[in-house]
C-alpha cells in the first residue's frame, strides 16, 4: 500500500507563496499516486477534495503571542517550550495514522520556534519519519537578524540524526552541510518541480492520454495534425519515428487526423499506416489520437481532442506533406512558439519563411531524423523544454527520486 504522507508548512493555498505552491503540487502529486495525504498548516483553506487538512493557528508563522515571545526568546524560553508541548500533542494526534511527514522550511526558518522544537521532539520519539525539506535559511545571508544569535534559535542550525534532510539544489545542499556541519550523504537533493497538467490547464482526456501513454517520460514528441490522406505523407512520419528509435530516442508520434470508415481509400491508407508501423516495430509509439481507446475501453471522442493541449506537450510540429494549399498548423505552432519541421514545399516556405526546419521529400528518414535531432539540440527553447519535461516534471521526480527516497526512510 502507498505510504500515508503528511505535508506541513506555516501556510497552504490559497495563501500565495513559492513554498505554498510546492505544498499544493506535492499534495496533489501524492494524491494522484494513491497516497493518503494530509496537509497541516496554520493558514489557508481546503484546496482539493480527497485530501485531509489540519488547519491550526499554532502551526502559523503569524501567531501573535509566539511572535511576541520570540522577541526575547531566552527570557521567554519556558513559555516557548509550553507552546512546543502543545504543538507536539497536536502533531501526535493529527499524525497518528501517518508514516511520513514532509516539513517544508519550518525546521530551518525562525517564524515559529515552538513548532521547530516540537518537530525535533517528535523525531526523537521515533513515531514517524520526518523529512526536513529545506528551501532556505536566514543564516545564508550576511545581514540576518542578530536576534537569531540568541541561544534558543540555535536549534535552526542543529542537525538531528533522527530527521531526514532534503534540499532543492546542489548549491543549497553545500550551504546546509556547512550550516549543520553534516556529511555529504546527510543532505539529499530533490529539485522542486512543475506540474504541466496544472500549468497548461490540460483537458481531462488529454491528462488520461498522457498518463496511459507515459508521454511525460518520452525523449521527443512529434505532433502531426493531419487528416489520414496520402498527400499528408504520414508514412514518412512513421519512418522518421522508426529512425529516431534506431538512434536511441524514445520518440512518440501524435497523429490527430481521423479516417473516414465509409471511404474505401482512407480505410486502405489507415490500414497501410498501421501495417507499416507494425513492420517497423513502432506501433506502440504511434498514437492515433482521433481513434484512441483508453484502457478502460472508453473511446476518446474526436470532439474532445484538444489540439492546443497536444501542441503544448509536444517538442515539434512535424509536417511532411507532399502538397498543401497553405498550412494553418504552422500559424498555430507559432502562437505557442512550437518548433516546426516540415517538407520543403512552396506553401510552407511562403508561410514560415526562415523560421522552420525544412527537409527534402527525397531525403531518407534517417537523414531527416538526424537533422531533426540536431535542429532541436541547437534550438535552445526546445532543448530547455525537453530538459524541464524530463527532469523537473513532478511525475518524473516522483518516480525517479521522491518515491525511492520515501521508501527508504519510511
Amino acid at each position: 500500500m502507498p505510504e500515508n504522507i503528511a505535508i506541513l508548512h506555516y501556510s497552504c493555498p490559497p495563501v500565495v507563496g513559492g513554498v505554498e505552491e510546492i505544498v499544493r503540487q506535492q499534495a496533489t502529486l501524492f494524491y494522484r499516486y494513491h497516497h493518503p495525504v494530509k496537509v497541516l498548516a496554520g493558514m489557508g483553506d481546503y484546496f482539493q477534495t480527497g485530501i485531509e487538512f489540519d488547519l491550526h493557528p499554532l502551526y502559523s508563522s503569524r501567531h501573535s503571542e509566539i511572535i511576541n515571545l520570540q522577541k526575547e526568546p531566552e527570557k521567554n524560553y519556558r513559555r516557548l517550550k509550553d507552546y512546543a508541548r502543545k504543538i507536539l500533542s497536536l502533531l501526535k494526534s493529527s499524525l497518528s495514522d501517518f508514516e511520513v511527514l514532509i516539513a517544508h522550511n519550518v525546521l530551518s526558518m525562525p517564524y515559529n520556534l515552538p513548532l521547530t522544537m516540537a518537530l525535533h521532539d517528535l523525531a526523537n520519539e521515533d513515531r514517524i519519519s520526518i523529512i526536513n525539506w529545506n528551501h532556505d535559511s536566514p543564516f545564508f545571508y550576511s545581514k540576518y537578524p542578530k536576534e537569531l544569535n540568541a541561544k534558543p534559535f540555535r536549534i535552526l542550525k542543529e542537525y538531528n540524526p533522527n530527521i531526514h534532510y532534503v534540499t532543492i539544489s546542489e548549491s543549497r545542499a553545500r550551504e546546509f552541510r556547512e550550516l549543520y556541519n553534516a556529511e555529504g550523504d546527510d543532505i539529499h537533493v530533490i529539485p522542486n518541480g512543475i506540474d504541466p497538467i496544472r500549468f497548461f490547464r490540460l483537458d481531462p482526456p488529454t491528462v488520461r492520454l498522457i498518463q496511459e501513454e507515459n508521454l511525460f517520460t518520452a525523449d521527443l514528441i512529434m505532433v502531426q495534425p493531419s487528416r489520414l490522406h496520402p498527400r499528408k505523407n504520414i508514412e514518412l512520419s512513421v519512418k522518421v519515428l522508426h529512425a529516431l528509435h534506431k538512434s536511441g530516442k524514445n520518440a512518440k508520434l501524435l497523429l490527430t487526423g481521423a479516417h473516414d470508415p465509409h471511404e474505401r481509400k482512407t480505410v486502405q491508407y489507415h490500414n497501410k499506416l498501421i501495417a507499416l508501423a507494425e513492420s517497423l516495430d513502432v506501433r506502440e509509439h504511434l498514437i492515433l489520437v482521433a481513434e484512441y481507446t483508453f484502457k478502460s475501453g472508453e473511446k476518446l471522442p474526436a470532439s474532445r481532442v484538444t489540439m492546443h493541449d497536444l501542441y503544448l506537450i509536444s517538442d515539434v510540429l512535424f509536417l511532411p506533406s507532399k502538397q498543401e494549399g497553405f498550412g494553418i498548423p504552422l500559424l498555430e505552432a507559432g502562437m505557442i512558439k512550437l518548433p516546426i519541421a516540415c517538407s520543403d514545399i512552396p506553401p510552407f516556405r511562403s508561410v514560415a519563411n526562415d523560421d522552420a526546419l525544412y527537409f527534402s521529400l527525397k531525403d531518407s528518414p534517417e537523414k531527416i531524423a538526424a537533422e531533426l535531432l540536431s535542429f532541436l539540440k541547437s534550438y535552445r527553447p526546445a532543448r530547455w523544454f525537453r530538459k524541464v519535461m524530463n527532469d523537473y516534471v513532478w511525475d518524473n521526480i516522483y518516480h525517479k527520486e521522491l518515491k525511492p527516497f520515501i521508501n527508504k526512510v519510511s
